[in-house]
């Protein structure tokens, strides 16, 4: 089945792909990352970040090359041509869980933060028990008012200007970071205060460590790399489509991305070192939440967050119709209602979720590597004919080491998840 009517042709210039690429890998892991550098040091942190987004370009090459030999451009499709049905329906539900996971973490922010906000500019009691600094309410209704119309556009590329609109809010919040970090001022301050209540708990800046929370530090990485349901429908409307000028799309995205994830974890581990907490906007508002620069970073990050909301529904919605709907076309009311459910249920589960931590790492260690490194790796040795390249041919025998790579990852991750929660040290990311 296509979405797509048979002689569609792609109107969306690159740099709008870039932009709609960037923006489905940018997203609230950005928030993680500054904890995650706290929990490894420097150095590993760097090592790690540089593999993982190596790894996600080598395995949209995977993708992109098997999509180019059979003609498909839709994930679902890859794993039905590869395994039938059971491929479809694995990579269907792999891309639902890993969004789904995505978004309620966006929407996690909006919930945690847009409270706050509103606070601080109408100057209202923190105690109060107003509607409008209610977050469940508040996160309802922006996705109801701004997500909701957004997503119900009928193809990815629409999004392109509110792509770039959420990346120059990401722009803003490195800058901000930044600024803290090198002004030495407030945020410096506050970190000698800390440092002196808590003396034992500085943490040498290059040394490469390992710590109980260090288990969640892979997971969050991976998740913060995941664009890999969004490349294929991408590649789908990208104006003069090639394989060559989608990887460089892919390339030119994760390299951006990468560079604003190392910076923005750097500079807000220089500024509060071990006292960083899971969501590095909490941090900060322990400072001082009507501070004004802070207030202009918490508004700048929750435009960000609820702009990516809609580029990242979109492949859950396509996973939806290839699983339940294979023989179906395009459907106005099937689109809506898709649409509402899937917001319904995904503010179901931020009124509900403990912390924005959990929804980092168990997402992150279980479905991640099955859309970064395993799916990719077996459909690209099953899809491609042995007459091309033969099994022992070395692109397979990457491929295959690529895919084992994959399962040893999500088993260790869930490991040392499993372990740091049974021993009772996960730090939760909290709420409002």
């Amino acid at each position: 089945m296509s979405l797509y009517p048979g002689n569609f042709e792609g109107k969306t210039s690159f740099g709008m792909s870039v932009f709609n690429l960037g923006n489905a890998i940018m997203g609230s892991g950005i928030l993680g990352l500054a904890y995650a550098m706290a929990n490894t040091g420097i150095l590993l942190f760097l090592f790690l970040l540089s593999a993982v987004a190596a790894l996600s370009s080598y395995s949209i090459h995977l993708l992109l090359k098997s999509s180019g030999i059979v003609g498909i451009r839709a994930y679902e499709q890859l794993g039905y041509r590869a395994f039938g049905t059971p491929g479809k329906m694995a990579a269907g539900i792999a891309i639902t869980l890993q969004n789904i996971g995505a978004m309620s973490s966006y929407l996690y922010i909006v919930k945690s933060e847009l409270p706050l906000v509103i606070q601080a500019f109408l100057k209202e009691d923190p105690n109060s028990d107003l509607w409008y600094l209610n977050g469940n309410y508040l996160v309802i209704m922006v996705s109801a008012s701004i997500i909701l119309p957004l997503a119900l556009m009928k193809q990815l590329g629409y999004l392109g200007y509110t792509s770039g609109f959420s990346l120059s809010c990401m722009v803003f919040f490195l800058s901000a970071v930044s600024y803290s970090s090198l002004d030495g001022g407030t945020c410096s301050f506050y970190y000698v205060t800390l440092a002196h209540t808590f003396p034992d708990s500085d943490i040498m800046l290059l040394v490469t460590f390992f710590s109980p929370q260090t288990a969640y530090t892979v997971p969050i990485l991976a998740f913060a790399f995941v664009c890999h349901p969004e490349v294929l429908p991408i590649y789908t409307e990208l104006r003069n489509p090639s394989k060559k000028k989608m990887q460089k799309v892919s390339n030119i995205s994760i390299f951006v991305m990468y560079s604003m994830y190392f910076l923005a974890a750097l500079f807000g581990y220089l500024t509060f070192y071990g006292h960083v907490e899971p969501e590095l906007l909490h941090t900060y508002s322990r400072i001082d939440p009507y501070d004004t620069l802070i207030l202009c970073v918490r508004v700048a990050v929750l435009t960000a967050v609820t702009l990516t909301v809609p580029i990242v529904l979109f492949p859950v919605r396509r996973a939806i119709q290839h699983m339940l709907f294979p023989a179906k076309s395009f459907n106005w009311l099937r689109h809506i209602a898709i649409a509402v459910i899937l917001l319904t249920l995904i503010n179901m589960l931020v009124i509900f979720a403990p912390n924005i931590l959990g929804i980092f790492g168990v997402i992150g260690a279980t479905s991640a590597p099955c859309l970064i490194f395993i799916f990719p790796a077996v459909f690209y040795i099953r899809i491609v004919p042995e007459d091309k390249e033969p099994l022992r041919s070395p692109s397979k025998i990457v491929a295959v080491c690529f895919a084992a790579l994959g399962v040893s990852f999500m088993v260790m991750s869930l490991s040392f998840i499993i372990m740091d929660w049974t021993s009772g040290t996960s730090h939760a990311a909290g709420g409002h």
